[in-house]
């Protein structure tokens, strides 16, 4: 169920409508960069185009966590096919700028923290509040758009080789590269699963990247939510997320496993101190507040 203040706000429809939009403001340059190639590589295309738009487009009248991956991962596709289409110089002027901007549009949209927002609220029960956590820092200097490239270049270069007739080179790109798109892409999609949630029996941690399960924090345990001071010990679930970390203070030690080869009993399964990274921590912090949990 939608989150209210979700529905109240005016981005899911700026959202929405810069996407129901995109088929006028790109399609013209989409379609000129087309028409050189042979009617299979165009239907080809075009079939991809369309239904990439039409998953994406759905997923922003029913939000979702598995829609938010899809988002992120079509929009920077349209957007490199816009720039693609007038690297070629076959569209008109007004046409290319027409849709590398608008495409270029909704990339920012769709990577914006209220996109986050929205699309993990969509599940979310009555009294729950999603907050998502910001990416692990090291995936952002590369690795991320590697996957991303690999992810959807893949699956789209085996399909225009068969439109192309290039059967065996066709086949052998879908046959052997399928499999790493499939299991790079449900790694991706993990980091639609990492967020925060304020629940009415306090706090829950849902990070699959840094815990093997979500863990709650109940309000008799919570001490103090705030901004983490500099030099802090406590223990760092943040992943050097980029962005401002906030210390969760607990009266007691509140067991939880690490994800990851550094799963192991002892300190490490318990603590009393833990940051972590949302991807807009003045919202988590005034959320606490009207939580009434404690916060300094």
């Amino acid at each position: 169920m939608q989150h209210p203040m979700e529905l109240r706000r005016p981005f899911p429809w700026v959202l929405r409508a810069a996407w129901v939009a995109l088929p006028f403001s790109a399609g013209t340059a989409f379609g000129a960069a087309l028409h050189p190639h042979s009617e299979a590589v165009r239907l080809t295309c075009s079939l991809l185009l369309w239904a990439g738009w039409a998953v994406v487009l759905v997923s922003t009248l029913a939000p979702w966590p598995i829609g938010l991956t899809v988002l992120r991962t079509v929009a920077p596709l349209a957007a490199a096919a816009a720039v693609a289409a007038a690297v070629t110089n076959r569209p008109s002027t007004p046409a290319s700028a027409a849709a590398v901007a608008t495409t270029f549009v909704t990339v920012l949209l769709a990577f914006a923290p209220a996109a986050g927002r929205l699309y993990v609220n969509g599940p979310a029960y009555p009294g729950e509040r999603r907050f998502p956590l910001a990416v692990p820092g090291a995936l952002l200097l590369g690795p991320l758009q590697v996957a991303w490239a690999v992810t959807v270049g893949v699956p789209i270069a085996g399909l225009l080789l068969l439109a192309a007739r290039a059967w065996v080179a066709g086949a052998v790109v879908l046959a052997v590269g399928t499999p790493i798109s499939a299991s790079l892409a449900r790694s991706m999609h993990r980091l639609s699963l990492r967020w925060l949630v304020f629940v009415p029996a306090g706090l829950v941690l849902h990070d699959p990247m840094a815990l093997t399960d979500p863990v709650l924090f109940e309000k008799a345990v919570i001490a103090t939510l705030r901004p983490a001071p500099a030099g802090t010990d406590s223990l760092d679930l943040t992943q050097h997320a980029f962005g401002l970390a906030l210390e969760l203070v607990l009266v007691d030690k509140v067991p939880l496993v690490l994800a990851g080869p550094r799963n192991r009993p002892g300190e490490s399964g318990a603590s009393a101190r833990l940051l972590f990274t949302p991807t807009r921590p003045g919202l988590v912090l005034r959320e606490a507040a009207s939580r009434r949990l404690s916060v300094s």
